[in-house]
């Protein structure tokens, strides 16, 4: 919570501090809330509403306090509602930032999780079955393929599978996303190419961790004394190998599972994919303030959370920090 809160006081800084201290007067900093051409009453209606006269600590406060009650916001004989969790009201397309954010996160959760399941499996099966066979021809076209997989962009492998799989070989074809509880069979459909693409960048990157965690861990003393006992190789290498290798893999994870939850832009961009990403995207693009705010507290809610249960996982994977 404490962390969150330093996170959301360092944003906000960002928004509305920097540009101060950077010399831009309140109406200018008013003015880009609004868009283009605006009148007298539009900037001292956002001047209000905002509070940007006031100092910025007076201002981060009314923003924590809206999280929690809301904030109704004023525009002439006018007013909007800004309902509880306001995480800033856009004053460019008049909507509250919230529900925008929650229409477009199914779409990123969805994403992010099938893409998580397949590099996590293929990533970690790959690199134990290279650390089984150092040096062999699997190994060898394993780490090739993942050092591939590693040094190419998602944009170029993105716009290679839809080239290939979308166009050249119709496959699977480009639709919009479905909703899982609509039709399961379409919602798959829609993301498995996105999920394989995200998942090639991603596995390579675990596959390299866990071969370079089995090599070490499988050459330690407890190791061969476990083989020595006539312990099944299946049980020396999951039980006592793949559990002490699994640390780092589960700190990376966290780090990766919690960006990709707060918005994949590359990959919802490549793939036409309105989710949480292209939202921050179409936001930084119309520099509408309120919604990059949003996504950022989103982003860092998601990895906060995402850290949290990776600390929790360490005492369930390795018993050595539960006995430290």
């Amino acid at each position: 919570m404490i962390l969150l809160l330093i996170v959301s006081a360092v944003t906000f800084g960002i928004f509305f501090l920097l540009p101060k201290l950077a010399g831009q007067s309140t109406d200018q900093l008013a003015q880009q809330y609004i868009g283009k051409a605006p009148t007298p009453a539009d900037i001292a209606a956002v001047k209000q509403n905002l509070g940007l006269d006031k100092p910025v600590y007076e201002q981060y406060w009314d923003f924590l306090k809206g999280i929690f009650v809301g904030v109704d916001y004023k525009f002439g004989p006018e007013a909007a509602r800004c309902h509880v969790p306001c995480f800033g009201y856009s004053f460019k397309t008049h909507l509250e930032v919230w529900p925008e954010i929650q229409s477009r996160l199914p779409v990123t959760l969805s994403l992010a999780a099938g893409a998580a399941v397949l590099w996590v499996v293929s990533g970690v099966a790959t690199g134990v079955l290279s650390a089984l066979r150092p040096g062999s021809i699997f190994d060898r076209m394993a780490m090739g393929v993942a050092l591939a997989g590693v040094s190419l962009p998602m944009f170029f492998t993105g716009a290679l599978a839809l080239a290939l799989f979308t166009y050249q070989w119709p496959i699977f074809e480009r639709s919009d996303y479905v909703p899982l509880l609509d039709d399961p069979f379409g919602w798959a459909r829609t993301l498995v190419l996105p999920w394989v693409t995200l998942a090639f960048l991603y596995s390579a990157l675990y596959a390299r961790l866990t071969r370079a965690g089995m090599l070490e861990t499988l050459s330690e003393d407890y190791i061969r004394t476990a083989r020595a006992k006539g312990l099944r190789e299946r049980r020396v290498v999951v039980r006592h190998g793949l559990r002490a290798a699994l640390t780092p893999i589960i700190t990376v994870f966290g780090m990766d599972l919690g960006l990709l939850l707060g918005g994949a832009l590359i990959t919802e961009q490549v793939f036409s994919l309105k989710g949480v990403g292209a939202f921050a995207v179409d936001s930084i693009n119309a520099n509408d303030l309120p919604n990059i705010l949003g996504v950022t507290l989103l982003a860092a809610f998601f990895i906060v959370m995402c850290n949290l249960v990776v600390d929790v996982l360490y005492a369930a994977v390795d018993p050595r920090v539960r006995l430290s």
